[in-house]
């Protein structure tokens, strides 16, 4: 018997989770077993006030624009939810109709997945998981969408402040990157190099703990050999006793808002080494920006928006769509149904086998592994220095 689909964004967005969207879309309008679509207009709390928006009769090329739009056409959450209100979803479902639930989110968002799933047992609702996340700590797939096109803005943001700083050498230059406990973003920043670049010099990952004396000896060493330094670090930097090296401004559950940890680094320089330095802080533009997605990060979000959507009509639940990456010289990935609660709430953070010995910078393991995901080559620079 045919049903309603329903849309569900959670968590932070990226620059490819409405592409997902678009392929979740494009497969529920060719399934028989979809009779309309409907999207939770901002995530679960949109979801539970019954504001369910009927997206099935959007046209073709209003679709289109999802693939060139930045954050959440259908807007999204960080709602922090309990027993009853996932018990409070199911009349909302019995009043639209809704058989088929899909939630695009991370960690998170899986772990409401999981529990929306657990809610709706003994009913013939069907529950699937589309991964999503810039931090790329989702558990078992081997990357997410979101992530690559991140990665993708970094590399080639922290080249463009290396040319900068080889053109006029006179500073470090402390770039902060996103990722709270995991540092996959930060460590992409490697990339930068294959613009032709010399940087960054220094990278430091949350996976290992940030030793102040150590971080000074390092930035000594590489002023030794040159004047203008690029170091990357990463927002959820912490002490050998796991605290963040600054305090976070503001946490709300899940959710932290860190300090200004550029900043406090760039001041060490000042303070320790009596030379100039200056932070860079993106934000949420590495993850807004449509000016450098990367078509390979644009075409798996479609395929997992569109697989999530055959499954779930085929029958699955409790599951989430993951990226397996296949063995071989060629890049290649296939999608793969996995058990929601092998990743609820499952943090996937850097292996030691992608991090250098002495913790300030990645591996040429990781950089392979991350290279095919940026989607081509990145812009070659010169310098005639």
């Amino acid at each position: 018997m045919a049903g309603n689909l329903l849309l569900v964004h959670g968590g932070g967005p990226t620059a490819v989770i409405n592409a997902s969207l678009y392929g979740a879309i494009c497969q529920a309008k060719e399934e028989a077993q979809v009779d309309r679509i409907y999207a939770a207009i901002g995530g679960t709390g949109g979801l539970l006030a019954g504001n369910l928006k009927d997206i099935t009769d959007v046209g073709q090329q209003q679709l289109e624009l999802l693939l060139h739009t930045p954050g959440s056409a259908i807007g999204t959450s960080r709602d922090e939810l309990e027993k009853e209100h996932y018990e409070a979803m199911l009349p909302v479902f019995e009043r639209f109709g809704i058989k088929y639930v899909l939630m695009n989110g991370g960690n998170g968002t899986m772990d409401t997945c999981g529990k929306i799933c657990q809610a709706c047992a003994g009913t013939d609702i069907r529950v699937m998981g589309i991964p999503k996340t810039m931090d790329n700590d989702i558990a078992v797939t081997d990357h997410a969408p979101g992530f690559a096109s991140a990665a993708r803005y970094i590399a080639q943001s922290v080249a463009e402040v290396c040319a900068d700083v080889q053109g006029l050498p006179i500073h470090v230059v402390v770039i902060e990157a996103c990722g709270r406990n995991a540092g996959w973003i930060t460590a992409a920043s490697a990339l930068a190099r294959d613009c032709g670049v010399d940087g960054p010099d220094l990278i430091y990952l949350p996976e290992r703990p940030f030793d102040e004396e150590r971080y000074i000896e390092d930035v000594k060493a590489v002023l030794e050999k040159k004047r203008g330094v690029v170091v990357v670090c990463s927002e959820g930097l912490t002490d050998k006793d796991g605290k963040n090296i600054v305090p976070p401004v503001f946490r709300s559950g899940r959710s932290t808002y860190f300090g200004d940890v550029s900043a406090h680094l760039a001041m060490l320089v000042i303070k320790r080494l009596g030379y100039k330095a200056r932070s860079e802080k993106p934000g949420l533009i590495g993850r807004a920006s449509m000016l450098h997605v990367s078509p390979v990060d644009q075409q798996e979000a479609i395929a997992v928006g569109r697989e999530a959507v055959r499954a779930c009509v085929a029958g699955e639940s409790g599951k989430m769509v993951a990226l397996m990456r296949e063995e071989g010289e060629v890049y290649r990935v296939r999608t793969e149904l996995i058990d929601v609660h092998d990743v609820m709430l499952h943090e996937k953070k850097m292996p030691d086998s992608y991090i250098n010995e002495r913790g300030n910078g990645v591996t040429e393991a990781f950089v392979n592994w991350c290279r095919p995901l940026l989607g081509g080559e990145l812009p070659k620079m010169i310098s005639f220095k």
